[in-house]
């Protein structure tokens, strides 16, 4: 992808490398991506601009282990996780959710039915995440994806009683958020832009079309979720005044995500 930004000041397209946007003429700060310091904690194994992604990445491995040990207890090694395990560990459920347990709207986006299921997600993610966070900065990334992943299962929620899970969801809320760069934004490489991600959810949606088992009512929600905080959050720059209100949202979000583990754990431990 075009490793791009946008101009504080102009809003045109300049590279990530640029110091002063050729065409203003205004020096151009750091990225919000490269400030952050969450990577210094991690004594620099990882990338500051894939720092946030590689913890989706981390989390919805370790989990996906977790279901696969969940499901070899009555013996032998598999690489494709029950439904029982995938709706201990918190999958999209219907019966459960209308009795109250809301958090599987959460969790279920971090799991994944089989190996190639989450080999073709964590691709996608690792391609699209650091983009997605490049043009609006973490706290908004956060915020886009949490969003994203809980409208996603809700549509399927409503669509289909079937049980479903995968970060796909959220994954498509990304797109929808870079749809909605493009679309706020007017100039020829916001359209183009606009255009190639228009593209990738058409194909996503044509790939669940064709092939039966795959939700794409969540994808449908997950896009919509998306484009709708994307379109309102905006890019950060210098002159806005709003980076508390979603360092904020995004810490709630963070909050109520890690609310959904706990209630999950619970779960799975079982009574006692």
């Amino acid at each position: 992808m075009d490793p791009r930004r946008m101009c504080s000041n102009c809003r045109a397209f300049i590279t990530i490398d640029d110091k002063e946007c050729p065409y203003c003429g205004v020096k151009v700060g750091p990225r919000a991506i490269d400030r952050q310091e969450a990577a210094a904690a991690m004594a620099g194994l990882v990338s500051a601009d894939r720092f946030t992604t590689t913890i989706l990445l981390i989390v919805n491995t370790g989990l996906f282990v977790a279901t696969l040990l969940y499901s070899s207890q009555g013996g032998g090694l598999t690489l494709d996780p029950g439904g029982e395990a995938l709706v201990a560990f918190g999958g999209k459920y219907n019966p459960y959710i209308v009795q109250g347990q809301w958090w599987r709207l959460i969790t279920a986006g971090f799991l994944h039915g089989g190996i190639f299921h989450i080999l073709m997600n964590s691709w996608v993610l690792w391609d699209l995440g650091p983009n997605v966070e490049h043009a609006f900065g973490t706290n908004r990334f956060l915020v886009i994806y949490f969003v994203a992943n809980i409208v996603g299962f809700a549509a399927s929620m409503y669509w289909t009683q079937a049980l479903s899970i995968g970060a796909s969801a959220a994954i498509s809320g990304l797109i929808g958020a870079m749809i909605a760069l493009g679309t706020r934004e007017r100039h020829t490489l916001a359209g183009a832009m606009r255009g190639q991600f228009v593209r990738w959810m058409v194909t996503i949606l044509a790939i669940g079309f064709l092939i039966p088992g795959i939700d794409n009512a969540a994808h449908l929600g997950g896009v919509a979720g998306g484009f709708a905080v994307a379109y309102v959050a905006g890019i950060p720059t210098h002159t806005r005044s709003d980076e508390g209100l979603w360092r904020t949202l995004a810490w709630i979000s963070m909050a109520i995500t890690a609310y959904a583990f706990f209630q999950m754990y619970l779960w799975v431990r079982g009574p006692g």
